[in-house]
C-alpha cells in the first residue's frame, strides 16, 4: 500500500483530548468528528486538509484515554497514514482496528516539515520527501496489521475471513 500527500506536523504527546475534545464527542458520526479534529490545536486542520494528506507527529501520539473517537476522527478527516516517533499502545490498537495505517519513525518526524510532499509505502517503510528526495525509513508493520489494514480494519477482516465468532 503506498500513499502521497501534504505533511501535517505535529509534536509530542499529543494527547487523544487535542485530538478530539470531550465536549466534541457527544456524536459519533466519523464525519461530524472530522469537523472538530485538532480543533484546540490547528482551528483551520478540519477545514484544510484533504483526503490522503499525511501526519507527521513526535512520540507518544494518541496518550490518554483510550478514546475510540480519535483516530476516527483523523481518518474522517482525510488522513491516509500517521508516522510518529512512538505511539501510545491503546490509539495504536484502536487505529488499525479501523483501518488507519501508522508507522513508527522518529528520523522522519525530525526531517520533515508542514506541508512538504511525501510518498509513504507501508510494505518497505520507505517514506520518501518528494519535495527534497530525500528518504526516511519506519519500523516495519506486522503482517496481521497490514492486513487489517488492507481489509479496512477488524470488523471487515473479520467479516472476509473464516473467522467467526
Amino acid at each position: 500500500m503506498k500513499f502521497q500527500g501534504n505533511v501535517w506536523k505535529f509534536g509530542d504527546n499529543i494527547d487523544t483530548d487535542l485530538i478530539i475534545p470531550a465536549r466534541c464527542l457527544n456524536v459519533s458520526d466519523g464525519s461530524e468528528l472530522a469537523k472538530s479534529c485538532f480543533i484546540d490545536v490547528n482551528p483551520d486542520f478540519a477545514r484544510d486538509v484533504s483526503s490522503g494528506d499525511i501526519l507527521i507527529a513526535g512520540r507518544n501520539f494518541g496518550c490518554g484515554s483510550s478514546r475510540e473517537h480519535a483516530p476516527l476522527a483523523i481518518k474522517e478527516a482525510g488522513i491516509s497514514v500517521i508516522i510518529a516517533g512512538s505511539f501510545a499502545r491503546i490509539f495504536y490498537r484502536n487505529a488499525f482496528n479501523i483501518g488507519l495505517p501508522l508507522l513508527e519513525s522518529e528520523e522522519a518526524g525530525e526531517g520533515l516539515s508542514e506541508g512538504e510532499q511525501v510518498s509513504v509505502d507501508l510494505a518497505t517503510g520507505e517514506i520518501k520527501n518528494i519535495d527534497s528526495g530525500k528518504t526516511f525509513h519506519a519500523h516495519s508493520i506486522p503482517d496481521f496489521m497490514r492486513e487489517l489494514i488492507e481489509a479496512g480494519g477488524l470488523v471487515e477482516y473479520i467479516k472476509r475471513s473464516k473467522i467467526r465468532p
